[in-house]
């Protein structure tokens, strides 16, 4: 009966933190956000030739770990099928957070524009179970600014 009580507990736990940081995270990221909208990024390969422009890469990256409860809710849906809905807002705020870092990294360089963005994604860490512990992101691509 205490295994079950300490579980539910530490579900719980891991439900009102997670939001609670996921959220702060969110606010974060969207204040950020209307900070860099001036740097523009763009995933086409090619640059425009109207004028000289000098490129350097430039490159975000971000690991976010998993909390408790959306392992738990992910390991249930695994038995069933299905989105799992739980690990979507967790990659979006990693994506989100990576490419933020990219476009700093630009505006510390000068740059106007980002092209040739890509985002690679892995998980860097398993549990006992295999299951997903963390996961990076890494956004990348060519900074620009004219000569």
């Amino acid at each position: 009966m205490y295994d079950l009580i300490f579980f539910l507990v530490l579900l719980l736990l891991g439900y009102v933190f997670g939001q609670r940081a996921e959220k702060r995270h969110f606010r974060s990221i969207i204040e950020r956000e209307k900070q860099l909208r001036d740097i523009l990024v763009f995933s086409e390969r090619r640059i425009p030739d109207e004028e000289q422009l000098d490129g350097t890469l430039v490159c975000g990256s971000v690991v976010v770990s998993v909390d408790f409860f959306k392992r738990f809710v992910a390991g249930l849906r695994n038995l069933v099928g299905g989105r799992v809905s739980a690990y979507e807002s967790l990659l979006e705020r990693a994506r989100r957070e990576a490419i933020l870092r990219m476009k700093e990294e630009a505006r510390r360089s000068g740059a106007k524009s980002v092209w040739n963005i890509r985002l690679e994604t892995s998980s860097i860490y398993k549990g006992a179970q295999q299951s997903i512990g963390a996961v990076e992101v890494l956004a990348y691509g060519t900074a620009v600014k004219p000569h």
